[in-house]
């Protein structure tokens, strides 16, 4: 409880006779400022008091009216209908919110230690395939997902599970070994097994004769024949080796590393197992979870030929994440497409029982919408995409063009340096800043701009306070040596200093319901404020005492914006 709601529950408890513990959470923060800092409703106390909302409200603003002209954090109390509204003395306000930034500096808005352990198993991207923008969009949540749960105290489990075996791949092999693709190149291997694949699959497709020859190499993969193992494995870790140089660019590391594979032989062993207890039944020959009691459809384990589908794979991949991990929740960060298979998957962990029915009451799908492009959607098997590579070549060539204008003076690694921090923050902040459930579509012109809803924006306000501390030439003014009733003359200031307060509020927020578009939504509106206090209200130019009070409120501003950038894996800039 902030120093503020507790003065306010001091000032209730006396007129309603309720616990502390009652108090605070009934009270609420007013959408309008000119409703008070704080609003208590009083519909609850109707009944046992025989009065109608309003007149409680009435009777307690005006016996606690006393009590607010003596306190030092509390400015005036009135009631408005049914609420008792609480307007805070704003100096104290000011005073209160930057000394607690300055003194937390990093760590201003995390919580202490939960002794939870979470897992998010995120980006996942078949190997044999290139990466595209969805993926993009996939690794974006999923780390910023984990910085904000780690900030929120959890203990944090980065895993990654990918397809690296199945049809995909086996299409890929087949048109290497059948089709007139030329040598693989020396780079870019990634993006060569993908035009492979989209060839392979092109000619595959509605030839019977075709399609059985591949699942005919797909079945010698799995019985371990030599020359297919040795080019499956070969190719495999040319995707690996990629896929290593993208973490970096996106500044994730995993602690687990899960391939689709290692699964097989044990789903097998599993669905098998599943029929013995009478969990799972056989259906024409294949190996089966009747879901249509649940209105979930039938879940096929094993096919006829007994090649394990994602869905037995999934629970071979349960129970080992299960005898590596004891955790507290589970988190798969996985696209809308496959929210069937997720509650399908849920459902039978639960009826096989015991651990398994533990992990699947702790599981989470976190669902996100396709990324579409302004021409439509895309497609990997038609070879329709905006791959990884070409978009992170267009973006850093962009904003490198941008750099050059602004500092002609510049090397050539400077200008690369910054181009790439700035092409980052746009495409993080683009996959990042719209509700994970809802499709996105990206228009990364859009995307690089310093004005709009962007990353590059939310940099731009960081770079612009350091242009004011760079003129100003001197160590900033120590906060507990201002006068803080300099920073109340206008609006502008209270309203940002009340969105450094609202940090904290707003992580926790987004931990809870696991959304980091509320965070990306948050330094837009703080980097808006704060924006709006810039063009408003002199800072170097001002009588020395408001100069010094708002140098640290640019300071606290500074702190928050790069410590909810952080958040978001975005890093900040000094010059742009």
């Amino acid at each position: 409880m902030d120093n503020f709601k507790a003065a306010i529950v001091a000032m209730l408890q006396p007129r309603i006779r309720m616990d502390a513990s009652e108090i605070e959470p009934k009270i609420e923060i007013p959408a309008d400022d000119a409703l008070g800092d704080y609003a208590f409703p009083c519909f609850f106390l109707a009944k046992a008091m025989k009065k109608s909302p309003a007149a409680i409200a009435m009777e307690i603003a005006a016996a606690i009216g006393n009590d607010s002209a003596k306190s030092k954090l509390i400015d005036r109390v009135q009631a408005a209908g049914p609420y008792v509204n609480f307007f805070v003395d704003k100096a104290a306000l000011a005073e209160a919110v930057i000394e607690a930034v300055s003194k937390l500096s990093h760590n201003y808005g995390s919580t202490s230690k939960t002794n939870k352990t979470i897992m998010v198993e995120y980006f996942h991207a078949n190997t044999h395939k290139a990466v595209h923008i969805g993926h993009v969009r996939n690794i974006c949540l999923g780390e910023s997902i984990c910085r904000i749960l780690e900030f929120s105290g959890n203990k944090l489990v980065r895993v990654n599970y990918q397809g690296d075996i199945g049809p995909h791949v086996a299409k890929c092999i087949w048109g290497i070994r059948n089709l007139n693709v030329g040598k693989p190149p020396a780079q870019n291997r990634l993006r060569w097994l993908g035009n492979v694949y989209v060839q392979a699959n092109t000619a595959v497709e509605g030839n019977e004769q075709l399609e059985s020859d591949v699942k005919q190499l797909l079945l010698k993969i799995y019985e371990g024949d030599k020359d297919l193992n040795r080019l499956w494995k070969e190719t495999r870790q040319w995707c690996i080796d990629e896929f290593n140089d993208m973490y970096k660019d996106f500044g994730v590391k995993y602690n687990e590393f899960y391939f689709e594979s290692e699964m097989e032989l044990e789903a097998r062993k599993i669905s098998q197992q599943l029929v013995k207890e009478g969990i799972a039944q056989e259906s024409d020959g294949a190996i089966i979870m009747d879901l249509k009691p649940y209105k979930l459809g039938v879940f096929i384990l094993l096919t006829k030929d007994g090649t394990a589908l994602y869905s037995s794979k999934d629970i071979a991949l349960a129970r080992k994440k299960m005898s590596q991990y004891k955790l507290d929740r589970s988190v798969h960060v996985v696209g809308r497409e496959q929210e069937l298979h997720f509650k399908q998957l849920f459902k039978t962990l639960e009826l096989i029982g015991g651990r398994e029915k533990e992990f699947s009451a702790k599981s989470f799908h976190l669902i996100y919408g396709l990324v579409m492009l302004p021409t439509g959607k895309m497609s990997s098997r038609a070879g329709s995409v905006v791959f990884y590579d070409d978009l992170r070549n267009e973006l850093l060539s962009i904003a490198a063009g941008e750099v050059k204008k602004r500092h002609d003076d510049w090397g050539d690694s400077d200008v690369s340096a910054t181009a790439k921090k700035i092409a980052f923050a746009a495409l993080k902040f683009g996959m990042i800043n719209r509700d994970n459930d809802k499709e996105l579509v990206f228009d990364w012109e859009q995307a690089m701009k310093l004005e709009g809803e962007t990353g590059p924006y939310v940099q731009y306000a960081v770079a612009r306070i350091h242009s004011v501390f760079r003129k100003y030439g001197k160590p900033l003014p120590q906060p507990n040596k201002i006068d803080y009733s300099q920073l109340t003359a206008t609006a502008v200031e209270m309203r940002t200093i009340k969105l450094l307060k609202s940090f904290p509020t707003v992580v926790a927020a987004a931990a809870a319901q696991v959304k980091p578009a509320l965070l990306s939504r948050y330094l837009l509106d703080l980097a808006q404020s704060f924006s709006g206090f810039y063009n408003d209200c002199p800072i170097l130019t001002a009588e020395p005492n408001v100069s010094d009070a708002r140098l640290v409120l640019c300071n606290a501003v500074k702190q928050v914006l790069e410590n909810g950038l952080k958040l978001l894996a975005i890093d900040v800039l000094e010059e742009m």
